[in-house]
């Protein structure tokens, strides 16, 4: 009897652990079987290293790279402006298509595993904007994205410097031996990179002062050109005289603002930095974004030159466009995304997409609809309207020490605060001088080249 009963404890034990080890597959299978389908080494999905099924278009239905031949775009202009957003030749690119969205390339779901011939994949961006971006950017380094902050949707997204994909092998070789004109070229500066921000983060200081002053429209502050904090000067372009803040925000007052953060403190702009979403990831189809960075002070001039957006601030450009949008949405906007749709070869979906998230900042309306003001000043009062023709853009300019002996970055950022064009937008160029006229024509050009063609 005894030993019966211990047959029956083993028999069940066994069973249990079946089951349990069953549940257990099931699971991994359900959760990671596509990452074991897409794996690499699959020679069904895979011909030298490369997907070889599926294909990849952007929005208008412009072939950017067909899976069974291997070929990209026709145009080596188009070719080279997308290839951060569709991928190279061996995946050295995390961000592209090719490796973002292999499992719908494959076609695969968990019932039927990878289907023959796999689908095709069209992502949000405009192909013939993007190449526009690039030639905007006349070979600099740097990035330009634009995205509709009510869809979601990235019509670009430009990282240079890039390359022809058919030239992958020499590329790869030049990267291996370290030669400097490849530095950079496996990068998405957009996603992957967090820059000096410069005076685009006084936005962030903006913010605070609206919430935290006792009458910001009583603010005023008088620049000589220079200012000094703690044995330290903080120095001005030129002398702005006496502002109040909207003029301090369009002069992009280096001593007005020093002057702010001191006042303000820097655990209250550490504060308001997160609350933009600044220092944090954003998701991206699943990709996370670098993560901006502020460092509190105690030095007078260093907490001063925080505010200003020099010192230690670091910035995502992704993270930065996020809130331009969520500026826009007056405190809510959508979250980015690459993929647009999945059909079959019948034209019928292949793939379930979930919808588009919302995000939020952690700023009110109230000071959202200040900072839209005080933004479309910016380009009213001191970036010229008429380079942006009827949109109505609202726009900081940033000019980013990063060394001595070195040109500063040069951003622009903003929204066109329009409900028919309801587009944000950020473009860096690396070194390139000065924010409102380096990377403001950049903007020019894209914007109006996007809406014109609507």
């Amino acid at each position: 009897m005894k030993r019966l009963r211990r047959r029956t404890w083993f028999v069940l034990c066994f069973a249990l652990t079946l089951v349990g080890g069953l549940v257990f597959f099931l699971w991994e299978y359900v959760t990671e079987g596509a990452q074991w389908v897409t794996f690499s080494a699959n020679s069904h999905l895979y011909e030298n290293g490369r997907i070889a099924t599926g294909s990849i278009t952007d929005r208008n239905g412009v072939v950017l790279y067909d899976g069974e031949s291997g070929d990209y775009a026709e145009q080596a202009e188009l070719r080279i402006a997308t290839l951060h957003a569709v991928g190279d030749q061996y995946g050295n690119i995390a961000t592209g298509a090719k490796l973002l969205f292999r499992q719908y390339l494959a076609a695969y779901n968990p019932v039927t595993g990878a289907g023959s011939g796999g689908n095709r994949v069209a992502l949000t961006i405009d192909a013939e904007l993007n190449a526009a971006a690039y030639r905007a950017l006349d070979g600099r380094n740097g990035t330009v994205a634009v995205y509709n902050y009510k869809t979601g949707e990235i019509l670009c997204m430009v990282s240079s410097p890039s390359f022809d994909p058919y030239d992958s092998e020499e590329v790869l070789a030049g990267v291996n031996a370290g030669e400097e004109r490849y530095s950079g070229v496996y990068l998405n500066h957009f996603l992957s990179s967090a820059f000096t921000p410069g005076s685009i983060f006084k936005l962030v200081t903006t913010a605070a002062a609206l919430d935290k002053l006792d009458s910001p429209p009583d603010f005023s502050f008088t620049c000589t050109g220079s200012m000094e904090l703690d044995g330290n000067t903080v120095t001005c372009p030129s002398a702005h005289g006496t502002q109040d803040l909207r003029q301090a925000l369009s002069n992009s007052c280096n001593c007005a603002y020093a002057q702010l953060a001191v006042t303000l403190g820097g655990e209250t702009l550490q504060r308001y930095a997160e609350a933009a979403g600044l220092l944090d990831s954003v998701s991206v189809n699943g990709f996370a974004s670098a993560k901006g960075s502020y460092t509190v002070s105690a030095v007078p001039s260093e907490l001063g030159w925080s505010g200003v957006g020099q010192y230690t601030d670091l910035v995502n450009p992704c993270s930065e466009l996020v809130f331009m949008g969520c500026l826009a949405g007056e405190g809510e906007a959508k979250v980015p995304t690459l993929l647009k749709s999945v059909t079959n070869d019948l034209g019928l979906p292949g793939a379930f997409l979930p919808g588009t998230e919302n995000c939020t900042i952690g700023i009110k309306p109230s000071t959202c609809r200040a900072l839209k003001q005080m933004m479309r000043f910016n380009v009213t009062d001191h970036y010229g309207q008429e380079q942006f023709g009827t949109l109505a853009v609202c726009a900081k300019s940033g000019t980013a020490e990063v060394g001595s002996g070195e040109s500063p970055h040069a951003w622009f950022v903003g929204f066109v605060d329009d409900s028919l064009h309801p587009y944000a937008f950020v473009v860096l160029v690396e070194h390139g001088g000065w924010g409102s006229s380096a990377a403001g024509s950049v903007a020019a050009q894209v914007l109006t080249r996007l809406c014109d063609e609507e």
